[in-house]
């Protein structure tokens, strides 16, 4: 399974950025897929979920401001963020477990500057 993350970079405190993270490998629709990310400083948190059948569940910091969302023709799924915060700054990655192993994307790295 290989996990492409892409979509971070720099933007302003109140801004929006749209992560993709690319899947093959692995059947995408019977996947449920993840976003973790991790702080400078701190250890890897589960951001959002959605499963095979697109049930969203997020952590409470990102609930109202974040949208993660899946196309399965792309095997892709993406995570909107708006209202960015400075506490968002983080490397994010996306995730999927199969097969009772742990698939990690290379992350890619948001900075939110106030």
């Amino acid at each position: 399974v290989q996990l492409q993350a892409s979509g971070g970079g720099l933007v302003q405190a109140g801004g929006s950025l749209r992560l993709s993270c690319a899947a093959s490998g692995t059947v995408f629709r019977d996947s449920a897929m993840d976003w973790y990310r991790q702080a400078p400083g701190k250890q890897r948190e589960l951001v959002a979920t959605i499963s095979s059948d697109h049930t969203r569940n997020y952590v409470d910091a990102v609930k109202g401001r974040f949208t993660i969302s899946r196309d399965n023709v792309r095997r892709t799924v993406f995570l909107q963020m708006n209202g960015l915060g400075p506490e968002d700054t983080a490397v994010y990655f996306c995730h999927t477990r199969r097969w009772g192993k742990d698939f990690w994307g290379r992350g890619t790295r948001v900075t939110v500057s106030s």
